[in-house]
């Protein structure tokens, strides 16, 4: 299976430190009501059990909005609930290795921070790419911020599809356009919304405005 780029338009990252008012799964379905392109669930913390059963529900979900449904790091779990994809950083399972156990329908993500780890992503079967952090993060600490330069080379020199992620907001989209990317992976962004459906519809937009820039 090859990723569309136009799924990586408006990726939304799941994080429950948002969690309170809504559901996580409620939470979700809002994203995908105001226009959410994919759909990425993180879990650090939750057991094994739970985390299965909540991507089984939320896999259920994204299928009922067409729209593709990643797991982050957990090869088994993605495996278990039948998700459209799979995501994998530097420090988790090589791209290749993923690929022999998720066989050849699953689509794999890979994050990069340079040309020569996105090309070695792309040789080992990568499907789409996540670039960053493009902005500082609360998300993920000690990060290191990558130029925009990085970003426009790593898109030119692949022909897979590339997601921009890392501190991305409404405030900041705009000075991603024209580095090649096909959209923006939010968490902060989306999530720490106090109306996350109307929220999407502004950040799809924008969106839309920095891939045609």
């Amino acid at each position: 299976m090859k990723c569309d780029k136009k799924t990586m338009l408006l990726y939304a990252v799941t994080d429950r430190a948002w969690t309170g008012k809504q559901s996580l799964y409620e939470q979700v379905e809002s994203a995908l009501k105001g226009g959410v392109t994919c759909v990425q669930l993180r879990e650090k913390e939750l057991d094994e059990e739970s985390f299965l059963k909540e991507a089984i529900e939320i896999c259920e979900l994204c299928k009922r909005y067409e729209v593709p449904f990643f797991i982050n790091d957990n090869v088994e779990i993605a495996i278990k609930c039948h998700a459209d994809g799979i995501h994998v950083g530097q420090e988790d399972m090589q791209a290749n290795k993923v690929r022999e156990r998720v066989g050849d329908e699953m689509m794999i993500g890979v994050s990069v921070h340079s040309v020569a780890e996105a090309l070695d992503a792309v040789k080992n079967g990568a499907d789409c790419l996540g670039v960053g952090s493009m902005f500082s993060t609360s998300t993920k600490k000690d990060v290191d911020i990558l130029p925009k330069e990085t970003l426009r080379d790593i898109c030119a020199a692949v022909d897979i599809p590339v997601v921009a992620i890392g501190g991305i907001n409404k405030s900041n989209i705009s000075e991603l356009s024209g580095c090649g990317a096909n959209g923006v992976a939010l968490v902060s962004a989306i999530f720490a919304s106090e109306d996350i459906e109307g929220e999407c519809r502004q950040l799809r937009k924008l969106s839309e405005e920095m891939i045609k820039a």
